[in-house]
C-alpha cells in the first residue's frame, strides 16, 4: 500500500494489495487518468499516457500543441464548456448566468490515514496505518472555484475511495448545478455493464448488457436510492464471469437520488461518472462556503465478479458498518407483522414470546401498530406514543413480559413519515415536504417529514429517544415506505429550494448519528418497504437491512443472490414466513424456506402459536443449526455457485477465513424430467486438504464422505436427483485433521 508522486514525470501512483491507480499531470495543468487495474511496478509511468491529434471537431486546448484536446484527453475530473463535449463531473453557474469552468492543478498533499466527510457516511480506518490518502487541489481562478479531489488507498482492501469538496474562494456567489463524486476515463469500451434493478418485492435483480456508443445510465430521481436501481454499477470484460476476467465496481455511499453513467465516446473511451443526481439539484455557494460530495468506492478485481464482490463484502462489513454489532453475531428473531398485522394486544405478543422461547429464538420484534391510534395504515405516523388500548400497561410492561421469556425485545418505527390523520400533522402542517399551492401527494396515506428542518429533527430525536430510554429495547427496525414528491421546504429561500432533497439526506444522517450514538447497544436495522434503501449510506448507521418485503423462498433466491453482488451477508435480514406466501401465494416446504432464510440474518415472520408439534420440532432443528453455523454464515467468505437467474436451481457457499469449514446451500427450484446428472463445483477450499462432507440437517444419519478440496473444486459435488419442485439441502464441510 502506498501513494507515490514522481515530480519528474508528474505522476501519482496509488498502489493497493493487487491494484494500481495512476494519474499524470499534462503540461502541469490537466489531471489525466493513466491506469486503473492490476498492480504494476511503474518503472516508466511518464511514458504510459498516449494522446494524438484529432479533427477540428475536438478542438485543441493549446494552440501550440494540437495533440492536446480536453475532448479526447482521459481525465480525472472533467468539466463541460471549455472543449470537452462528454458528460461532465461537475458544472457551476455564475451570477451572470454563464456555466463555463476549467479546473487546473494547483497542489497536492499525501498523508497517512483517511479523512472523515463532513455530515456524510463513508468508509473509515481505525488506525492511520490502514490507509494512505491524497488530496489534489484543483482551481478555476477566473471564477474562484476550488475542488479538492480526495483519494484513499487501503492496506487491507483492494479498493480506492474518491470524493470531492467544492469551495467558493471568490467574492461572488455561484451555484453548483452538478457536483458528482468522481469522473474516470477508461481507455477502451469493450465492456459489459452490470447493475441491479427491480421494484418493490423484486429488488436487486442482476442485469448485464454490452456498452454501446453514447451513455448507459442508471439513476434514481425518487429522493432515495430506491427499489428500482441500486447505487452500484460494474464494468466487466467481455469474458468475465464469477471467477475470471476483469471487473470494475463503482458503489456510492449515499441514500438519496443518484446517477451513474458509462459513456462511450467516438474514439472508444469509456467515461464513468457517479454521484448525486443533477436532476432537480442545485446548491448555492456563497463566498467561503463549501459543499462535500458523497464518497464513491471503486474496486478492481482480476478474479471476476466474485472477486469484486468479496472485496466489497470485507470492506463494507469491517470498515463501513460500525458499532457493537459490526462483529457480533446477529440474533434469531420472531417478527409479529405477518402473524398479526395491526390486530394484536399484549397477551398475543406474549404468547408469541412463550413459543419463541420454546423454539430457541432470541429476539421478539413488535412491528407496526403499537402507537397512536394505529389500527391500519391510515393514521398516527408521527404520534410516537404507546397505544394504551392495545398495551394498557404501557411499553415497559410488555418488554418485561417478553424478557421474562428470555427473549430480547425490538420495536418498529417509521420516523421519517407523518400521517395527515395525526396529532403531529394537525399541530404542524408545514413540517412535511410540500410546495405551497400544490397538492400534497400521499402514498400509503402518509407524507414525508421535512428533515432539512432542525426543529423537525430535534422533535424526532426527542420522541424516539424517550421511547428507547423507557425500557430495555434491544433492536430497532427503522422503516421508510414512500418516495419524495413535492420536494420543497417551508424554511428554505427560493434560491435554495433545489437543495431540499440533499439537505433532507444530511438531516437524516444527523438524526441517525444522534440516535445510534445515544443507544450503542441497540441493533438497528434499516428498511424501506423492504429493500428500497439498501445502500452503503444506511449501512454506516445500521449494520443490516431488511432485504425485501417479499419473503417467498423462491423469490428470495434471486433477491439475495443479486444483493450479494455488493453487500455482505451480515447486512441481509432474511425470514421464514407462512405459506401460502403473503406476497406471491406460493407454497414451499419449511426446509427450503429455512435454508433460504439461513443464508442471511435469520428469523421468522409468522404466527408461531399455530405450529403443529412436527413443525415446532423442525423449527427447533433449524434454530439450533443456525446457531452452530452463524459465525460461518455471517462472517465467512461468500461464493456464488449457480445463478437462479440462469436456470432451475441456485447454489452458494460460505467459507471460513482459515478455509477449515464451509457450508454449501443448494436449491432445486423446479424439477426436470429425466434430468442430466449435475455436479456442483465448489470454491474457496484448500486444494491440498481433505474435507468431511455432511448433510447439515442430519449429520448423524450421514454416511461419512471424504473428498479432497481439489476434487470438490475441480470435479464437483454430486447434486441430488429429486422429484418435485422446491427442494434444498445444506452441506457442511469440515477439514480433516
Amino acid at each position: 500500500m502506498g501513494i507515490v508522486y514522481d515530480p519528474n514525470s508528474q505522476t501519482f501512483h496509488l498502489q493497493g494489495k493487487s491494484t494500481s491507480y495512476i494519474m499524470q499531470l499534462v503540461k502541469s495543468k490537466y489531471l489525466a487518468h493513466v491506469h486503473f487495474g492490476r498492480r504494476v511496478r511503474g518503472s516508466n509511468l511518464g511514458g504510459l499516457l498516449a494522446i494524438r491529434r484529432r479533427c477540428s471537431f475536438s478542438p485543441s486546448t493549446d494552440p501550440n500543441d494540437l495533440t492536446l484536446s480536453l475532448d479526447t484527453l482521459p481525465q480525472e475530473f472533467p468539466a463541460y464548456g471549455g472543449s470537452d463535449f462528454r458528460v461532465p463531473a461537475y458544472q457551476v453557474q455564475m451570477e451572470d448566468g454563464t456555466t463555463v469552468s476549467e479546473l487546473i492543478y494547483e497542489s497536492h498533499r499525501i498523508y497517512a490515514g483517511k479523512p472523515q466527510l463532513e455530515g456524510l457516511p463513508a468508509t473509515y480506518v481505525e488506525e492511520d496505518s490502514e490507509a494512505e490518502s491524497l488530496d489534489i487541489v484543483m482551481t478555476d481562478a477566473a471564477i474562484g472555484l476550488q475542488a479538492v479531489l480526495t483519494y484513499t488507498v487501503f492496506r487491507d482492501h483492494d479498493a480506492i475511495t474518491r470524493s470531492v469538496r467544492y469551495r467558493n474562494t471568490g467574492n461572488r456567489s455561484m451555484k453548483l448545478l452538478r457536483a458528482l463524486s468522481f469522473g474516470l476515463d477508461l481507455r477502451h469500451s469493450e465492456f459489459d455493464m452490470l447493475h441491479l434493478s427491480g421494484t418493490w418485492a423484486r429488488e436487486r435483480h442482476i442485469e448485464r448488457r454490452p456498452l454501446a456508443s453514447g451513455g448507459s445510465v442508471i439513476e434514481s430521481r425518487r429522493g432515495s436510492s430506491s427499489h428500482s436501481l441500486n447505487p452500484f454499477m460494474a464494468l466487466l470484460s467481455k469474458q468475465a464471469d464469477e471467477d475470471h476476467g476483469e471487473a470494475y465496481g463503482f458503489s456510492l455511499v449515499y441514500s438519496g437520488s443518484f446517477v451513474a453513467q458509462a459513456e462511450v465516446d467516438p474514439y472508444g473511451t469509456t467515461r464513468v461518472i457517479m454521484g448525486i443526481n443533477a436532476f432537480d439539484f442545485s446548491w448555492l455557494l456563497e463566498p467561503g462556503e463549501a459543499f462535500q460530495s458523497p464518497e464513491a468506492v471503486l474496486v478492481f478485481s482480476a478474479e471476476g465478479i466474485g472477486g469484486m464482490s468479496r472485496i466489497y463484502h470485507k470492506l463494507y462489513r469491517t470498515r463501513l458498518c460500525r458499532g457493537e454489532f459490526r462483529d457480533r453475531h446477529r440474533p434469531i428473531l420472531i417478527n409479529n407483522w405477518e402473524a398479526t398485522y395491526f390486530n394484536f394486544n399484549a397477551d398475543k405478543i406474549e404468547e408469541l414470546a412463550v413459543v419463541g422461547k420454546e423454539l430457541g429464538l432470541e429476539l421478539l420484534v413488535l412491528d407496526d401498530g403499537w402507537f397512536g391510534k394505529r389500527d391500519n395504515d391510515k393514521s398516527s405516523l408521527g404520534d410516537w406514543f404507546v397505544d394504551l388500548g392495545k398495551l394498557p400497561k404501557g411499553m415497559p410492561d410488555l418488554v418485561s413480559r417478553v424478557n421474562r421469556q428470555e427473549l430480547a425485545f425490538g420495536l418498529w418505527f417509521e420516523p421519517e413519515m407523518v400521517s395527515p390523520d395525526s396529532d403531529l400533522y394537525r399541530a404542524h402542517p408545514d413540517w412535511c415536504l410540500h410546495v405551497p399551492g400544490r397538492r400534497r401527494t400521499e402514498a400509503r396515506q402518509q407524507l414525508i417529514l421535512d428533515y432539512s428542518r432542525q426543529d423537525v429533527r430535534d422533535y424526532i430525536v426527542t420522541v424516539i429517544t424517550d421511547i428507547l430510554a423507557s425500557c430495555p429495547i434491544a433492536y430497532v427496525k427503522w422503516d421508510m415506505n414512500r418516495n419524495m414528491t413535492e420536494i420543497g421546504s417551508a424554511l428554505l429561500p427560493p434560491e435554495r429550494q433545489r437543495e431540499t432533497a440533499h439537505r433532507y439526506m444530511l438531516g437524516l444522517y444527523e438524526v441517525l448519528e444522534r440516535i445510534t450514538s445515544r443507544f450503542p447497544s441497540v441493533l438497528f436495522e434499516s428498511c424501506s418497504g423492504g429493500g428500497g434503501r439498501f445502500d452503503p449510506g444506511m449501512l454506516y448507521y445500521m449494520p443490516q437491512t431488511w432485504t425485501s418485503d417479499n419473503t417467498d423462498a423462491v423469490e428470495r433466491l434471486k433477491i439475495q443472490y443479486g444483493t450479494s453482488i455488493v453487500y455482505p451477508i451480515s447486512t441481509m435480514g432474511a425470514h421464514v414466513s407462512a405459506v401460502p406466501n403473503h406476497q406471491v401465494h406460493r407454497t414451499t416446504p419449511l426446509d427450503m424456506r429455512g435454508h433460504a432464510a439461513m443464508s442471511g440474518n435469520f428469523g421468522y415472520e409468522l404466527d408461531l402459536t399455530t405450529f403443529t408439534e412436527a413443525e415446532k420440532e423442525a423449527v427447533k432443528r433449524q434454530v439450533a443449526l443456525y446457531k452452530q453455523l452463524r459465525p460461518l454464515i455471517q462472517f465467512g467468505e461468500f461464493y456464488r455457485l449457480s445463478s437462479p437467474f440462469e436456470g432451475v436451481d441456485a447454489a452458494w457457499m460460505f467459507v471460513s477465513e482459515d478455509h477449515k469449514e464451509a457450508l454449501v446451500a443448494y436449491f432445486q427450484v423446479l424439477a426436470e424430467p429425466n434430468a442430466p446428472l449435475k455436479k456442483l463445483r465448489l470454491k474457496g477450499l484448500e486444494a491440498g486438504s481433505n474435507y468431511l462432507v455432511y448433510d447439515a440437517d442430519a449429520p448423524e444419519e450421514n454416511e461419512e464422505l471424504i473428498f479432497g478440496g481439489d476434487d470438490l473444486m475441480h470435479i464437483g459435488l454430486n447434486v441430488p436427483i429429486w422429484k418435485g419442485d422446491f427442494r434444498s439441502r445444506l452441506y457442511h464441510l469440515i477439514m480433516e485433521g
